[in-house]
């Protein structure tokens, strides 16, 4: 039994599930509330049609299409819909010349979406600016990336910009059912599928509707009609057909965005997150030694010496993945990840070396005292070199007061935690030796002058 048959509309062979499905109104649009609720403010632009220049900026499947497409339904302006994968300059000019002349002959203005805009490069984009600027045309763009970094300054300026979030399970499994009854989509079939399979294609989307939709459709045309002329989809049914699906592209936001909650966790000191974002990244195939190296940074950054080990671990972590390889690395990552997260934790070697760096870059360069200066050639003690400086392991404690810089300021304060409080009793000491020392000298000074007055 032919699952088409030609009782069906033959446009539901020509056009995939997620085409058939598209909301043809703001009322049928699933998701992204944050923009289009009740008084949102996108919701009343595209209601008032006084459309500006828009960029919608979010994952694939999340409905930025669409919502153009709804647009081009309300809107009484003129509607181009162009891809930049495929658009050529020319067709652009043609778009452009047709909406000059438009608007200078009828007063209208028209609405170009420009799909996949990142795919435009520098000079194509810049050609748009003058027309954008000019009223000639309204500019909708799409992009699955970062609009800061793959649209041009000029453009983004003269622009709103809407980042669309990925569809929650409960908006997926509305727009799959919705699919299913809908006679535009599946509802002419007569389809028996179980909650637990909507369940799992809703979270093997991981919010993308253009793959869910897929998916079913996929489990569907793959199906044999039983006698009774209905199709069973069970869970058995799409976990075999259903490959794991995340979104990460290791160029893009999702790398960045993932490396850096993994480090945010561990900082946070939460180790179960934190392996949950190792996890994903080994998952997505991310490098490990990538990971690795942002650990070893870490051990300094945010643990430092509250844990002085956490290093070591961090490098050992380092070099043994580079010896052991995939996939047995992933224990040695998730136990150097365990000991960073449950470290104590403290910047102040970071914000010791930013503050030094300031200093050095923003104020005059001090000169280093001539007793700490090198020794190690003729005539250095002809010029003074060395003279005078008291080497510390001659004294008790292998400590002596002497000065190192003219100033003494402060750039590193240990803080009472981890191994650092220990560091921080110790410098206490040192500052306690220093002010008896000064203050012995203080006391010499007066009773020399003491002794001058008398005599």
């Amino acid at each position: 039994m032919e699952l088409f048959n030609s009782k069906i509309d033959k446009n539901f062979e020509k056009y995939p599930l997620p085409i058939r499905m598209r909301p043809e109104k703001l009322e049928d649009f699933v998701g992204q509330m944050h923009l289009l609720g009740k008084d949102k403010p996108l919701r009343k632009i595209i209601e008032s049609d006084k459309i500006p220049s828009l960029v919608f900026y979010g994952p694939a499947g999340c409905g930025k299409t669409a919502l153009a497409m709804i647009i081009a339904n309300m809107t009484k302006k003129k509607f181009i819909s162009l891809n930049a994968v495929t658009a050529t300059v020319s067709d652009v000019r043609d778009v452009l010349r047709e909406a000059r002349e438009r608007f200078k002959l009828e007063g209208k203005g028209t609405i170009l979406f420009l799909d996949e805009i990142s795919h435009f490069n520098k000079l194509q984009q810049d050609a748009l600016l003058k027309d954008v600027e000019e009223g000639t045309i309204t500019l909708i763009c799409a992009t699955i990336y970062n609009p800061y970094f793959y649209i041009n300054t000029p453009l983004l300026s003269r622009s709103l910009i809407f980042e669309f979030k990925p569809l929650t399970n409960e908006e997926i499994k509305k727009i799959i059912e919705r699919s299913l009854k809908d006679k535009k989509g599946l509802g002419n079939y007569k389809i028996k599928i179980t909650k637990d399979a909507i369940e799992f294609i809703s979270k093997r989307s991981q919010g993308d509707a253009r793959k869910a939709l897929n998916s079913l459709e996929f489990c569907i045309l793959t199906s044999e009609v039983e006698e009774n002329g209905f199709i069973s989809i069970d869970l058995n049914k799409v976990k075999g057909i259903i490959d794991r699906y995340f979104i990460y592209d290791r160029k893009q936001d999702a790398h960045y965005d993932t490396i850096s909650a993994f480090i945010k966790s561990m900082r946070g000191s939460d180790p179960d997150s934190a392996l949950y974002y190792l996890a994903k990244m080994i998952v997505s195939g991310e490098d490990p030694r990538f990971i690795a190296r942002r650990m070893l940074i870490f051990a300094s950054e945010d643990i430092g010496n509250a844990d002085p080990q956490a290093l070591i671990l961090a490098n050992s972590c380092y070099q043994a993945i580079e010896v052991v390889g995939m996939p047995e690395s992933k224990i040695i990552l998730a136990q150097t990840v365990i000991y960073l997260s449950t470290c104590p934790k403290s910047n102040s070697s970071y914000l010791a070396i930013e503050n030094a760096i300031k200093e050095v870059e923003s104020e005059r360069v001090e000169e280093i005292p001539s007793h700490l200066k090198g020794t190690g050639y003729k005539g250095a003690e002809k010029l003074g070199r060395g003279i005078g400086y008291k080497y510390p392991h001659d004294f008790e404690q292998h400590y002596v007061v002497q000065k190192y810089r003219e100033s003494g300021k402060k750039f590193y304060f240990p803080q009472d935690i981890g191994y650092e409080s220990k560091i921080k009793k110790f410098l206490e000491e040192i500052e306690k030796l220093k002010n008896e020392s000064k203050t012995e000298q203080d006391r010499d000074k007066e009773e020399n002058k003491e002794d001058k007055r008398k005599s």
